[in-house]
């Protein structure tokens, strides 16, 4: 199996956290994106931690920071946000948007051939 550099969004969430412990454990290169603005979570910060001590490498990005979303973007090769929670629902859809223009302007970010769309000559 072909390893990638994969960083995961929302990785100390319920699901994402699966996902970066997942990640690590088939041996690919995980990064953890964590983000200043959610403050001082003494839970999140040493399961951070943790991920670090297995692996991960953490990324510090603000999702209202389109310069720091694209540069984190510029060093993995695939993208998973686990984003959600009562304090994301109402602005959810603009943030992954965000994760989105970040992606397309890294240019690097790999698209399973299943989820792109396919046009018929």
């Amino acid at each position: 199996m072909e390893k990638s550099k994969v960083l995961v969004v929302g990785g100390t969430g319920y699901l994402g956290r699966r996902i970066v412990k997942a990640s690590l454990a088939q041996g690919h290169e995980t990064y953890v994106l964590f983000r200043p603005e959610i403050g001082l979570d003494i839970d999140k910060l040493q399961m951070l931690l943790s991920f670090k001590a297995q692996g991960a490498r953490l990324v510090e990005a603000s999702l209202n920071d389109h310069r720091s979303l694209v540069a984190t973007m510029k060093q993995v090769e695939v993208v998973v946000s686990a984003m959600s929670g009562v304090h994301f629902r109402s602005h959810n859809l603009q943030l992954q948007l965000k994760l989105v223009d970040a992606i397309k302007e890294a240019g690097n970010v790999k698209v399973p051939t299943r989820l792109t769309r396919q046009t018929s000559a």
